[in-house]
């Protein structure tokens, strides 16, 4: 014992290839799972049965098991932690002493990932979400899900004259079609909490995107940008907060308090605690979209295994079989969960969550969202939610000059153009200045300033705001006669943007070029990626957004440099996919 981690939020979801090697790595533990698994539970069968005896009380020698869960489940796993006490259930012939205590998985997602041991064996968040994202990169916790142990659909809740409105309980909706009721005027105030730090919220919005572009196709985006924007507006910072939000009576869309909500992304479990302790003009009534419900999953997970004693592993496992057995499924379902593998669930526990036929609350769950999926929804929730901070700094070598085919005029002339269009994507409150890059621009340097980083909506002397002086520079820009001096000019758009970081806003650099160093004078690509990985601060982020244009960038090059601050490089063969690279590198690096 004697470990501890402190929560630290700033963590990131696992790439493909990372969830590949995990399940590599648990499918390896799983066979040593399975058979410390048959030893327990038949130990506790024996038990149970008479077979094994012991003398006097095992109380003293119990082994001792902490359990870290989200807050929504950890009060069933405490009442199944004081049935084992009651009922003597052992493991191995020792008494099980289970402690719980709840903590927002968000927060146990970023303390894993951290240096130092935790001081818990099990955890149990409310997603398998959580578990992808603190198994990221090689410094987080060997973490081993041995099941789920329950699940909830996330749904949408209604108070009863919302609901109504709507066509409930006949009406069936698809996730595109309910968020629809909310985005199209002001009809209905719909709220969740935030997906930055819910399961609920960031599994919703991915599924909204889905469901929309299903409908839309191209005009998806338009939809999940208004979706994101109007619960950025409602957002809470938790599920508990967002229930808080409901209103407390059954008020119409034309009365009551204007801060509370009518309608709220939540899931059956939630739904059903709030219903159990409301008013009958507070509860809610449950819409299950018709093309799926996502599902909080609750996996339960060993921390560390290899440094557990055989002890404190078998009661782990020893514990997970009681969940699953007729009294602790019947504890569950008391708190409005569903078993962890159940598809047909309790009458009374729907209808008590707010659920009626003919809505589809026992329709297969909607198949879980790729993790490139999440990261790019809670990408685009972060360029909603906080304004962007960022430096463009473009590439004016002469080889800039040389003509795009099929186009009729050159590479940067294209690159202006696509930039005066990704301008008119953002909003008042972005920050955005330019830099132009060749070599000896200004003496020695390789690099110029031309307009500070500064919010857009902002006005100089003259009156002239920064979105028309950005503009104006974009349009000025021209071939000079010199080379691709990237190295230096990267590492000092790097500094100047982490000297004048803004907390609170998306801060990056996006550097456009078309071609590999070629200044002989500057550091060499190891020398600056080593400056770079030492001058990036996870406290204060700022990813290099590297964007290589033309036949003759070095793809490897940026990606590399990018990488080193956390940021990401791209390679294109046309400048027009310019503005739709921007936005696309923007919204990866606010999902990291």
């Amino acid at each position: 014992m004697g470990r501890h981690h402190s929560p630290n939020t700033e963590t990131t979801y696992a790439t493909d290839a990372a969830r590949s090697r995990r399940r590599a790595r648990r499918r390896t533990v799983s066979i040593a799972t399975i058979l410390v698994l048959g030893v327990a539970t038949g130990a506790g069968f024996a038990v149970r049965g008479g077979l094994l005896t012991f003398a006097g009380s095992c109380e003293d020698d119990a082994v001792q098991l902490d359990i870290l869960a989200a807050p929504d489940i950890a009060p069933a796993l405490d009442e199944a932690a004081e049935l084992a006490r009651d009922q003597d259930v052992t493991s191995d012939g020792r008494c099980l002493d289970v402690r719980v205590r709840a903590e927002e998985p968000h927060k146990v997602a970023g303390s894993l990932q951290g240096d130092g041991a935790p001081e818990f064996e099990v955890w149990v968040p409310d997603s398998d979400l959580w578990v992808d994202r603190a198994s990221l990169g090689d410094s987080g916790e060997e973490l081993t899900p041995a099941g789920n142990i329950a699940s909830s659909p996330v749904t949408m809740g209604m108070v009863p004259s919302a609901a109504k409105s709507a066509g409930w309980p006949e009406k069936r909706y698809t996730w595109a079609e309910l968020t629809a009721l909310a985005t199209k005027g002001d009809k209905l105030r719909l709220g969740a909490a935030d997906p930055a730090r819910s399961a609920s919220g960031l599994l919703a919005l991915t599924k909204i995107g889905a469901s929309a572009a299903k409908a839309d196709g191209p005009q998806s985006d338009t939809q999940v940008a208004a979706t994101a924007k109007l619960l950025a507006e409602r957002v809470s910072g938790s599920d508990t907060r967002a229930l808080q939000t409901v209103a407390r009576d059954d008020s119409g869309t034309e009365q009551g308090d204007p801060r509370r909500n009518q309608a709220l992304i939540v899931s059956e479990q939630a739904a059903f605690t709030h219903n159990r302790e409301a008013g009958e003009d507070g509860r809610l009534e449950l819409f299950y979209p018709k093309d799926g419900a996502p599902r909080l999953d609750y996996p339960y997970t060993l921390v560390d295994e290899s440094h557990m004693s055989t002890d404190e592993s078998r009661a782990a496992l020893r514990f997970m079989t009681l969940l699953g057995e007729d009294d602790s499924r019947g504890l569950l379902q008391k708190h409005g969960f569903r078993s962890g593998e159940q598809e047909e669930p309790a009458e009374d526990l729907v209808t008590a969550a707010g659920g009626r036929e003919p809505q589809p609350y026992a329709t297969a769950p909607a198949e879980p969202p790729a993790p490139k999926d999440l990261q790019a929804t809670l990408g685009m929730w972060t360029i909603t939610v906080q304004s962007a901070r960022l430096t463009t700094v473009v590439d004016v070598s002469n080889s800039m000059g040389e003509t795009v085919p099929n186009r009729g005029q050159s590479r940067l002339e294209v690159t202006k153009a696509s930039l005066v269009r990704a301008l008119s994507q953002f909003t008042p409150e972005d920050e955005i200045g330019v830099w132009e890059f060749a070599t000896y621009l200004d003496g020695t340097r390789d690099y110029r300033k031309l307009v500070e980083t500064r919010r857009l909506g902002d006005r100089t002397g003259g009156g002239t705001t920064q979105r028309e002086r950005l503009t104006a520079a974009y349009r000025a820009l021209h071939p000079k006669p010199g080379y691709t001096g990237l190295y230096d000019t990267s590492l000092a758009a790097y500094k100047d943007a982490q000297k004048s970081y803004v907390k609170g806003k998306f801060n990056a650099v996006v550097i456009l070029t078309d071609g590999a160093n070629q200044d002989p004078g500057s550091l060499s690509r190891r020398a600056v990626i080593d400056e770079l990985q030492r001058l990036a601060d996870p406290k204060r982020p700022v990813p290099l957004i590297a964007i290589a244009v033309g036949p003759d960038a070095d793809e490897k090059e940026v990606k590399e440099i990018a990488a080193a601050t956390g940021g990401s490089g791209y390679q294109i063969d046309d400048p027009t996919q310019m503005q739709e690279v921007i936005l696309k590198a923007i919204i990866a690096a606010g999902g990291n």
